[in-house]
């Protein structure tokens, strides 16, 4: 496994952009949390969050996900993300929960929402993974 909780870890730009935090894995131990910062910067016309910074987001949660399922010498790419938006998101905190539903040594698949700090879920998303050596 490899040990996402280190503060002091190499966290890409995107995801320091994002406001990315990684806040641990929920009571049962197989859904993971994370935090994002959605910023004024990232509204749309509507003064909403734009959906690309939500999937954006949403690439991450999986991302990081699967980076905690894997041993240290394996990393994962996204193949594909399947994205839905469901309510319009506002500026503030916006928690991932990601949770692995499929996995074989080749590839993976990760089921994520986005929850808004009045617990609504304002996007979803499945991501296929290809698991890869570092």
């Amino acid at each position: 496994m490899i040990d996402v909780t280190d503060a002091t870890a190499n966290v890409p730009p995107g995801a320091q952009l994002l406001g990315r935090e990684w806040l641990g894995f929920d009571e049962t131990g197989q859904t993971a949390l994370i935090r994002f910062q959605a910023q004024s910067a990232f509204t749309n016309r509507h003064g909403t969050i734009q959906g690309g910074f939500l999937a954006a987001m949403l690439d991450s949660a999986t991302g990081i996900c699967a980076l905690a399922a894997l041993s240290p010498d394996l990393t994962v790419i996204t193949r594909s993300l399947d994205t839905r938006f469901l309510k319009p998101a506002t500026v503030g905190p916006i928690t991932a929960r990601a949770r692995v539903i499929e996995r074989t040594d080749r590839d993976m698949v990760v089921q994520a929402d986005l929850v808004d700090a009045g617990s609504i879920i304002v996007a979803d998303a499945t991501a296929r993974l290809r698991i890869l050596a570092k």
